[in-house]
C-alpha cells in the first residue's frame, strides 16, 4: 500500500501551517484531524470552512443525528462525530470502525458523490495493517441493545452489523468496501436476483398448492369443476389466478 502524501495544510482555529499527518496544532494545542474536500476529495482538516485546494466551503454536518450515540461497540471508547461533506458518521479513533444513522447510510448508497467523498475520507485514513474484527454480536452505540449480522444486499461478502431502530456499524474498511461493491453493479444484481427468488417462491407455492388439491381430489383432469362443468377451476386456476 502507497503511503498518504503528506500536505501543509491550515490549522483550522489559528490559522497556522501544519502537516496533513499532524493529530495537534503545535501553536494552539487544537486537536486535528483530516478528511477529504466533498468536491475535489483533497485533504483538509475538519472545521476549516474552506479546502486549500479547490477552495470549495465545507458543508459541516450536523452532530445532533448522532447526538446519542455513546461508545464503540468492541472498543468501549467514546466515537468521535466526523463531518466528511454534509456526512455525518462517528468514528472509533482505536479500531477505526464506523457508525452510521439508518438514513445516513442509505443516502451514501444512493449518491455516487457522497460514495466518492467517503472513499476519499477511508482511503487517507486505512491503517497499513488494520486489526481483524472478532466475529461477535456486538451492541448498537444507541439503545445498547446486541445488533443483527447481516451480510450486506446478500451476496456482498461484507457483514454488517444492524440495528433496525437506530444505524449500521461498519467495523474498519467495510464501508469502503460497500461502496465499491455498489460500484460494480452488485445492488442492481443483488435486486434482479431476489426478484428471481420471489418468483421461484411462488411458483414453489402454486406447486404445493396444485399437489393440495390433488390430494384433496378437488379438480379433474378435464379443468372444470365437479359440481360445475361450465365453470373454470382446479389446475387452470392455480397456473392463471383466476
Amino acid at each position: 500500500m502507497t503511503e498518504m502524501k503528506i500536505e501543509a495544510l491550515n490549522c483550522p482555529n489559528c490559522g497556522a501551517g501544519v502537516a496533513s499527518d499532524s493529530t495537534q496544532c503545535r501553536f494552539c494545542s487544537t486537536r486535528l484531524k483530516t478528511m477529504a474536500c466533498p468536491k475535489c476529495l483533497g485533504l483538509m482538516f475538519i472545521g476549516s470552512e474552506h479546502c486549500s485546494h479547490c477552495g470549495a466551503k465545507t458543508l459541516v454536518a450536523e452532530a445532533s443525528e448522532h447526538a446519542e450515540a455513546g461508545d464503540c461497540p468492541r472498543c468501549k471508547i467514546k466515537l468521535n462525530l466526523l463531518s466528511v461533506g454534509d456526512i455525518a458518521l462517528q468514528e472509533c479513533s482505536k479500531c477505526g470502525g464506523m457508525w452510521s444513522a439508518s438514513n445516513t447510510f442509505e443516502s451514501i448508497c444512493a449518491d455516487g458523490e457522497k460514495q466518492s467523498a467517503v472513499l476519499g475520507f477511508a482511503g487517507s485514513r486505512l491503517q497499513c495493517n488494520p486489526l481483524p474484527a472478532q466475529i461477535s454480536y456486538v451492541p448498537c452505540p444507541v439503545c445498547r441493545e446486541l445488533m443483527n449480522r447481516s451480510n450486506f444486499a446478500r451476496s456482498s461478502g461484507v457483514i454488517i452489523d444492524l440495528c433496525k431502530h437506530h444505524g449500521v456499524w461498519f467495523d474498519a474498511e467495510e464501508l469502503p468496501k460497500i461502496i465499491a461493491f455498489i460500484r460494480k453493479g452488485g445492488m442492481e444484481k443483488a435486486r434482479e436476483r431476489e426478484k428471481l427468488e420471489i418468483k421461484e417462491d411462488r411458483d414453489r407455492l402454486r406447486d404445493e398448492q396444485l399437489r393440495s388439491a390433488v390430494r384433496n381430489n378437488s379438480y379433474n383432469p378435464t379443468g372444470r369443476r365437479k359440481d360445475d362443468d361450465s365453470s373454470l377451476g382446479g389446475i387452470i386456476g392455480f397456473l392463471f389466478d383466476i
